[in-house]
């Protein structure tokens, strides 16, 4: 049976949690982003703990987003 922590395994084991931040920090960053935010805080969100603290932050404060020209989804601008 091979040792837990082999050349091959820290390979493997490094590619999945590269994988794994990137699925988890690039939405959260366009969300920061979108929400007024610095896009860096969404390195946070692969901290335990601290990504349930920056979820509550995000939820319930007051986003800084200015209202998109041209009303609503059904108004389009004429052409």
């Amino acid at each position: 049976m091979g040792e837990l922590f082999a050349p091959t395994h820290l390979i493997v084991l490094s590619m999945v949690a590269s994988f794994y931040g990137v699925v988890i920090v690039v939405p959260f960053w366009m969300i920061f982003k979108k929400s007024g935010f610095p896009g860096a805080l969404s390195l946070l969100m692969v901290v335990p703990m601290v990504n349930l603290i920056m979820l509550y932050i995000l939820a319930f404060s007051r986003w800084k987003v200015v209202p998109a020209r041209g009303g609503g989804l059904g108004q389009f601008d004429a052409v």
